[in-house]
């Protein structure tokens, strides 16, 4: 069954224009209550769920709408203020509540916002949840009486407990000491949270991207626009630097030269630490964008690797259905489910460190023997569906000569969006010229097709 609402991350949109508007915010909140509700009150218990927001400033609209509607269906509510998704996440969980939902729209710009909910053990709702809800909101609102109304209370102390709780992933008996690092909150819902994180552990701690007004997040900060990072970690001679986005979910590093890491590089130092340590639990799932070299690097380990489609959602499914621990996407979203149930930047930032301190390597020194294959992504506008250009006996047949001239050092993917009108054209391999010529190539078979 397809779903009308839910995309992979919720539902997202512009705020003002359909769903993201108040009226729908506020039934969404409503039928997500009466869906919880059923199941809850089978067990005899009351339903309880935890708001969390980032900085936009649609935040304060939309969280006004979903506790209302929430509120009309019977459902206690607990209100955290801006704090990141995976906090959302870990609160969820810690406070035994039926549900977590989160204002953001990740590294989208302010215009954007978006609804998504986690379950009580703190990862995405399943599958048959979301439509379930979708179902419901095809029914019109009728509050509860007044006698079974919910309630709703302020959790002074959200911001404090994810901290210590962030702090915790990280070995008590080693610290951050003598490390000067930059760190980047993209004017998001870290933007009081991350700096203190690493302070705590002894670091000497810049902070950029921490005054967020409510319109600047994500905007030329963050882990989508690092260029701030790398000159602030070059003027303030830091060991290191990082960057959450908007909803800390995300994270890039920079090194003292200012050189960027992505998602896929800092896996890779988490992978091959835990290798080292006898600690890897399985395999390392990634995605379709996941570099070749990346993949190659794994099979010298000797650790399995798998692809899943990409974004976290998918990733998260693979390691579940794998049992493994770690995945994550070169975006730079990491999942290490033994530290925690979803995606979350500073966790994976710690995690990396503490692969760096024990080593005492530099992040440079870390990440050298990674050598990133050459990768080309060129977006072709299409009309009508994308899909169907892959059907195309000249697609087909220039992208198969292409696979046989790379031969095992690089590789094509050519993948519709899922948001514009596109299909994009993706090779990858050791060669850098010759990957320019086959992505070139494909890109104007491809034009030519959708005339």
């Amino acid at each position: 069954m397809s779903r009308k609402y839910f995309g992979t991350d919720g539902v997202r949109g512009r705020v003002g224009e359909y769903p993201i508007t108040p009226q729908f915010v506020m039934h969404l909140g409503y039928a997500a209550g009466k869906v919880l509700a059923r199941v809850d009150h089978a067990q005899g218990e009351r339903s309880s769920v935890l708001i969390g927001k980032d900085t936009r400033i649609s935040g304060y609209m939309l969280e006004s709408a979903l506790e209302a509607g929430l509120i009309a269906a019977g459902i206690d509510v607990y209100l955290a203020g801006p704090i990141p998704t995976p906090a959302v996440a870990y609160l969820t969980r810690a406070l035994r509540l039926q549900a977590g939902v989160v204002i953001s729209a990740s590294h989208n710009p302010f215009e954007d916002n978006g609804i998504k909910f986690f379950s009580g053990n703190g990862m995405k709702l399943p599958d048959e949840v979301e439509l379930a809800i979708e179902a419901e909101l095809d029914n019109p609102m009728q509050t509860n009486p007044s006698d079974s109304l919910g309630k709703a209370k302020r959790i002074d102390d959200a911001v404090g407990r994810y901290i210590e709780f962030c702090k915790s992933t990280f070995p008590a008996e080693m610290n951050l000491r003598g490390l000067k690092i930059v760190v980047d909150s993209a004017h998001g819902a870290t933007y009081h949270i991350a700096r203190h994180v690493f302070h705590e552990l002894g670091a000497d701690v810049i902070a950029i991207g921490a005054q967020p007004d409510g319109r600047n997040i994500n905007d030329g900060y963050g882990a989508t626009a690092p260029d701030n990072l790398r000159k602030a970690v070059v003027e303030h001679k830091a060991h290191i630097g990082l960057a959450l986005d908007g909803d800390g979910d995300r994270l890039v590093m920079v090194d003292a030269e200012g050189k960027l890491y992505d998602g896929d590089q800092l896996l890779y130092i988490i992978a091959k630490h835990r290798h080292a340590l006898g600690k890897m639990q399985g395999g390392v799932a990634g995605t379709l964008m996941t570099n070749l070299a990346f993949e190659h690097a794994m099979q010298k380990l000797g650790i399995p690797f798998a692809r899943a489609k990409v974004g976290d959602r998918y990733v998260m499914e693979l390691l579940q259905q794998k049992g493994w621990l770690l995945g994550g996407e070169n975006s730079g979203h990491i999942i290490c489910l033994d530290k925690h149930s979803t995606g979350d930047g500073i966790v994976s930032a710690l995690q990396v460190l503490h692969a760096l301190r024990m080593k005492q390597q530099s992040l440079a020194q870390a990440a050298h023997d990674l050598v990133m294959y050459p990768q080309v992504l060129i977006n072709v506008r299409v009309t009508g569906k994308a899909a169907e250009l892959l059907e195309r006996p000249a697609v087909i047949a220039v992208t198969a000569e292409a696979e046989q001239a790379l031969s095992g050092r690089g590789r094509v993917l050519l993948r519709p969006s899922g948001t514009e009108p596109l299909l994009r054209v993706m090779v990858e391999g050791e060669d850098g010229v010759q990957v320019k010529q086959w992505a070139d190539r494909i890109a104007a078979v491809v034009k030519d097709a959708a005339k």
